[in-house]
């Protein structure tokens, strides 16, 4: 009987085994594609990089007063270049420095204590699932009648596209209208809700769309009746919001956990995201089984899955019943400006007469102006009674790195007090964190640089 199997070699499978050699264990790693799974692959990796060559060109042009894209295909290709090195350097290098049995085939659950993989059969003690997810494509009319792109086809075209329309009004969809509009195609993004990212509030899904609009993107919000068809070369969108030509559809509609290895074998249970369902510790229903990353279905970031493939670990063979605190897991849109959040938003604090949002824009900031930023905020949610930090939500440059501060302060349960007291590098962009905290006390207008 094998003491661990990870099903999974992407982050969450990739900290596993880590973790798992950390407490004396050699693991059976199973997994099928390419080491590395989404991120380093088709997701988190080559959309940065794309976006990189974006934002780099946007602002040739806007400083040079030109016209100037990059060439389409050799963005890709630098995209490419960088996919590789990476995935050989943070993936297959680094098995040799583990003690690990690699098996690559696609695994079932035979029954609750085992796994087959091909025809072989690998008895376990425990095991963790970390399947990850894969693109989610609603249903809509005549869609499967077309040749249409996922994010994963979108990060990888054979020719140069001219346009493209995507529906969809999230981070992958804001992220590869930057990227296209970046690369000189003309871009439509289609969204059905009635703003862009809802799970921001408000006033940041008004500033996405002027954002997005700036780049020449048009947007069309609260879409219904949307149908597809192909007519001679060109896909067809129609819908109340008109007809849209374009060469290329993206559907940029989220992604979905991978279940499909037998769960019911096992008596693995799946919860109302059609992920796999789990505790706090991240057990399945079936206690010798543990689930780690997107394959869970609640925050498909990479960060989170490596964190929930140690975690997972550590709880399946120690007692230290280890916890991850989801009000602190940041979440960043790498469009530019950049727009992230952690922690609650004041939506999700509706009703609660005892928080108070504090709000400064980003050209309050002395590097806002050096940078001549137009567009930025951020918005801290605290709690009135005792000054702790609920939520923080940005729009600026370098927002990545703010919300990765602001992360810290979450999980440390800091109040703005807190934030006062700390120093800050000025200029920089982060130090809107503690302009905003000051601006609970006083008109940051009236304030001095660094005060």
């Amino acid at each position: 009987m094998e003491k661990l199997v990870i099903i999974g070699y992407g982050a969450a499978g990739f900290a596993a085994m880590i973790k798992a050699n950390e407490l004396g264990i050699k693991p059976i790693l199973i997994g099928k594609g390419s080491l590395g799974g989404t991120c380093v692959n088709v997701g988190c990796i080559p959309s940065k990089k794309l976006l990189s060559i974006s934002h780099f060109y946007r602002e040739l042009r806007k400083r040079i007063n030109s016209n100037q894209f990059p060439d389409f295909m050799a963005a890709f290709s630098e995209k490419d270049e960088v996919v590789g090195t990476l995935r050989k350097k943070k993936y297959e290098d680094i098995l040799n420095s583990y003690d690990v049995k690699l098996v690559k085939g696609e695994a079932k659950f035979k029954d609750r204590k085992s796994v087959k993989v091909g025809n072989d059969i690998y008895d376990f003690e425990r095991c963790i699932i970390a399947t990850g997810s894969r693109p989610n494509i609603p249903e809509i009319e005549g869609l499967e009648k077309i040749d249409f792109w996922t994010s994963e086809r979108a990060l990888s075209p054979d020719k140069k596209v001219e346009s493209l329309t995507i529906i969809g009004g999230r981070a992958l969809a804001l992220e590869f209208s930057d990227i296209y509009s970046g690369l000189g195609a003309e871009v439509s993004i289609i969204q059905r809700s009635p703003r862009l990212i809802p799970e921001f509030d408000p006033e940041f899904s008004v500033m996405a769309r002027k954002i997005i609009e700036s780049y020449g993107v048009k947007v069309f919000l609260n879409s219904k009746n949307i149908k597809v068809q192909k007519k001679n070369d060109k896909l067809i969108v129609s819908g109340n919001f008109g007809i849209i030509e374009s060469e290329r559809l993206l559907m940029a509609t989220g992604r979905k956990p991978n279940v499909e290895i037998g769960l019911e074998n096992a008596q693995i249970e799946l919860n109302e995201r059609g992920g796999i369902k789990t505790d706090e510790e991240l057990r399945t229903t079936n206690p010798s089984v543990f689930a780690a990353g997107d394959v869970i279905g609640i925050k498909m970031l990479e960060p989170l899955a490596g964190r929930q493939g140690s975690i997972a670990v550590s709880n399946a063979f120690t007692e230290e019943k280890k916890k991850i605190n989801y009000d602190a897991v940041p979440e960043n849109i790498f469009i530019s400006p950049g727009i992230a959040k952690v922690g609650k938003t004041s939506s999700e604090l509706i009703g609660n007469m005892y928080v108070k949002s504090l709000k400064v824009p980003i050209d309050s900031l002395a590097r806002g102006y050096i940078e001549e930023e137009e567009i930025g905020l951020v918005k801290l949610n605290v709690d009135l009674g005792n000054l702790k930090i609920l939520g923080i939500q940005v729009i600026s440059e370098r927002s990545e790195e703010i919300i990765n501060e602001s992360a810290i302060l979450m999980n440390a349960g800091a109040t703005i007090n807190d934030l006062i007291d700390s120093n800050q590098i000025f200029p920089s962009f982060s130090e809107v964190l503690r302009l905003a905290a000051l601006s609970y006390y006083g008109d940051v207008n009236k304030m001095s640089c660094c005060v």
